[in-house]
Formats: C-alpha cells, structure tokens, sequence
C-alpha cells in the first residue's frame, strides 16, 4: 500500500471523527459503501468530513430499528472509518457520496453532539493493520465461491461470477461480507474479525448456516 509504517500512518487518521450511526450497514477497510445523506444532521455531518480530511466513521446502533435513529442511542464499541472518495450534491441539498473503508477504530469516548451529529475519540491502534496488505494465508477460496453460490442462489441474489472469481481474495470477502444479506449482529461479528482468513471462516460459516436451515425440518415439524 505505501511505504509508510502502518503506525505512522495511523498518525494521519483524524483524532477527531463524525459518526454515523446505521444499523446493518456495513463498511470494512477497503471496501467501498455508497450513501445517500438526506437528514440535516447528517448533511452537517459531510460538511464537516470534507475539511476534515474526507473522513468519517460508519457504526451500528445497538438497540435495533429505530428511524430516525435517535440522537443517544447506544452504539458499538467498533466502527470503521472511510474516506470520501466520491461526492455529489442534489438541487435540494441531499449527498449522494461513497466511501472507502480506511481503518477501524474502537470509540475512546463521545464528544458533544456538534451541529447535531455525534463526534468521537477514536482508537485505531488495535487494528493497525488494516493499512497493511492483509494475508490471505489459509484461506479456503473454492469452498467460499461454493459456500457464497449457494447462498446468493437461496436468496436470488444475482453476482457477476466472472467478477468474483477474477477478483482478489481480499476484494472477494470483503464485497460478500459487506452486500451480503445478514443480520446486524452478524455484520458486527463480520467487522470485529481479527483478520481475513478469520473473516473469510466467518463468512463460509453464516452462508453454510442459512443453507442447513433452508432445508431443515419446517418449523412445527415432530420427529
């Protein structure tokens, strides 16, 4: 990626982080999520991520389905942080932006809200090697294509297969991981991996997982 230590890089990263708080939106370093911003305080929020280094986290609410997401809720200790890497605005001010997955940090603490969006203190330092080329080491490819087939074909989900399987292991995960349909909690579990090849196991198990409980017993079924 660079030549610059991932410690010094992690020098770079702001100190001072907008969040958005999104249940089951997913965002991992070098991925990439496209948003659509609309509520005021989340138009504040890109204001200020473009003077600060087109930077801003992306963190799931722990308390589930609530719209608009209320200003206190609870979040996860874990979020990642991306860059804003495309940006547009409508005529009647909505953001249509993507953002590139960076780092993941750990919130240190919670600032006051600032012109009524949620900021931070966050702690990149336990995950430094999101900046570093991940080793794919390990990494069963043919039974995650497999395991990944059979799941999107359950849930009639369509994938340019060709894609897929020119694309790197890293691109590979981290698209399932991130597109794929599944539950908050698991994309929180998907985020917290400690690595790739742990990601890559996690990924094959919830697809196997959904595939063994498609065909089991309807529910109600005696035995």
């Amino acid at each position: 990626m660079t030549d610059i230590a991932a410690d010094d890089l992690i020098l770079l990263l702001p100190q001072t982080l907008a969040i958005f708080p999104l249940e089951g939106a997913l965002l991992l370093p070098h991925g990439q999520l496209p948003l659509h911003i609309f509520e005021p305080r989340y138009r504040n929020m890109i204001e200020e991520a473009l003077g600060n280094g087109r930077m801003l986290g992306m963190i799931q609410p722990r308390v589930a389905q609530q719209h608009p997401v209320p200003d206190q809720v609870d979040i996860f200790e874990t979020g990642c942080a991306g860059r804003i890497v495309s940006f547009a605005e409508t005529d009647d001010g909505r953001f249509m932006i993507t953002l590139k997955g960076v780092c993941r940090f750990r919130v240190n603490r919670e600032l006051p809200l600032f012109r009524g969006f949620r900021r931070i203190i966050p702690n990149y330092l336990a995950f430094r090697n999101d900046l570093e080329p991940a080793s794919d080491e390990g990494i069963d490819r043919g039974r995650l294509l497999s395991a990944a087939r059979a799941f999107l074909m359950l849930k009639n989900i369509a994938c340019d297969w060709q894609a897929a399987e020119a694309a790197s292991t890293q691109a590979l995960v981290t698209s399932l991981a991130m597109s794929c349909p599944f539950e908050p909690e698991e994309k929180q579990a998907l985020l917290e991996c400690d690595d790739l090849p742990g990601r890559c196991q996690l990924l094959i198990s919830l697809f196997e997982m959904a595939m063994l409980t498609a065909d089991g017993p309807p529910p109600g079924t005696r035995h």
